[in-house]
């Protein structure tokens, strides 16, 4: 015991002590860090052993606050930088900058037990919007519609309105689910419930997806721009991805990086 402690004493001394395993901090989105990040980085230490990771998936907005304020690799975003978050970047000398890293389409779910298999993109707004409150008004049986929205840190709360309500505010009532999978939860349980998750949640048990003016979320549509709620998706560094952010931007970018991204249910970039 003795001569192990002394052993410990001069390794230490000459600056021998085994290094410290590299953590990579991620925060963000919970698109991107549910399911495909965590996946990212289990095959990225595959081949890097010792590497750690910390992902915190609470919401675009936290990823980009996290970049800004230093305590962040990576930000996860659903969304791109908004111009008072890239000022207030500047001001901390911090230039937010995006890399897409998927592509990601927003369905419109249903219960499974639903009667309906499509809608069109006006009555979509129209259900989100709060203009129509009973299932009866657009085909369905009657009963009052159950609104579940993601949570307003969220990158998909912000672009579900822009691109499904014309930037219109969400129907009173409606309520915030913290991920896609309560969302997912939420709609499975509920006859009367409708919501939105990105393509990698739609294959749920207890769901149902509805095309839009025709168009189903997949990646073929997401490809042709021929799907309305399409978009990328980001991760955000200070700069161009530097220091422990770089490789693990690039292994996500690679072709074994994309093929996970495709087999998680995302679109990839290339």
């Amino acid at each position: 015991m003795k001569r192990s402690l002394s052993l410990l004493t001069l390794a230490l001394a000459l600056g021998l002590a085994p290094a410290q395993a590299e953590k990579i901090v991620i925060k963000g989105s919970d698109t991107l860090g549910a399911k495909l990040v965590p996946q990212l980085a289990e095959a990225y230490k595959a081949s890097n052993p010792g590497t750690q990771f910390s992902i915190a998936a609470e919401g675009s907005t936290t990823g980009l606050t996290a970049v800004i304020e230093g305590t962040a690799d990576i930000g996860m975003s659903s969304r791109r930088a908004k111009p008072t978050e890239q000022s207030a970047g500047a001001a901390k000398g911090v230039t937010l900058t995006p890399t897409i890293v998927a592509y990601d389409a927003m369905a419109v779910i249903v219960n499974e037990s639903s009667p309906l298999k499509a809608l069109s993109k006006a009555q979509v707004e129209q259900i989100f919007t709060g203009d129509v409150r009973d299932w009866s008004a657009v085909g369905g049986n009657a009963g009052k519609i159950s609104v579940y929205t993601r949570n307003t840190s969220s990158g998909t709360y912000s672009d579900w309105k822009e691109l499904a309500m014309n930037k219109r505010d969400y129907a009173s009532g409606s309520q915030k689910m913290a991920g896609n999978e309560q969302i997912v939860a939420e709609v499975a349980k509920n006859p009367n419930g409708v919501g939105y998750v990105g393509i990698a949640y739609i294959k749920a048990s207890g769901i149902k997806v509805l095309s839009v003016d025709g168009q189903v979320p997949s990646a073929a549509s997401v490809r042709a721009k021929t799907y309305p709620y399409s978009r990328p998706t980001f991760y955000f560094t200070n700069g161009a991805p530097s220091g422990k952010a770089a490789p693990f931007t690039e292994f996500t970018l690679s072709s074994k990086g994309q093929a996970i991204v495709e087999q998680v249910g995302f679109v990839p970039v290339k």
